[in-house]
């Protein structure tokens, strides 16, 4: 079996962030998987009971309208539809339904970036959880710090001589 070579980058730059989830939309994961689109769509309707709304969701003509404009899709060509979205277990899930050899090759790779996700996101919510304490800790004394700091960054007003004659 030929092993894949897909970058942790490559995979993490196509995972984005909806309705407060880490998500994959079906044209990313179709692409990774080397299978066309409608392809897949058409394997997840098949299995619909397999895919509940915390694993996959359709999104919004609002949420496509915003993604179609930050990916700078043009109106005449590419995707007509809304994609569906896919959650870390819907990706999962998706191993099941398509199960060819890439596919179960991509699977692995993208479960280990959510994985590796998950622990960043966890590492940075112990350090504004750390900062928080010590802002509480410490307040008054950073208020001080702080104070002392903004006065030593207002510019000092030179005395300026007075315009005109002098009497």
């Amino acid at each position: 079996m030929e092993m894949l070579s897909l970058s942790e980058l490559e995979i993490s730059s196509r995972i984005c962030w909806l309705r407060g989830q880490k998500v994959l939309l079906d044209f990313d994961i179709a692409n990774l998987y080397g299978i066309e689109t409608k392809m897949l769509k058409r394997q997840v309707k098949r299995n619909l009971a397999r895919f509940p709304a915390d694993f996959m969701f359709e999104l919004t003509p609002e949420e496509w309208e915003n993604l179609r404009c930050h990916f700078g899709t043009s109106s005449w060509g590419g995707i007509r539809y809304a994609p569906f979205a896919f959650t870390e277990q819907g990706v999962a899930m998706l191993s099941s339904v398509i199960s060819n050899e890439r596919a179960i090759e991509v699977n692995i790779a993208i479960m280990r970036v959510f994985v590796q996700m998950r622990q960043l996101l966890a590492g940075q919510a112990d350090l504004w959880l750390k900062i928080e304490q010590l802002e509480n800790h410490y307040d008054q004394q950073f208020a001080t710090v702080f104070e002392a700091i903004r006065q030593l960054m207002r510019p000092e007003m030179p005395e300026r001589k007075p315009i005109g004659y002098r009497a």
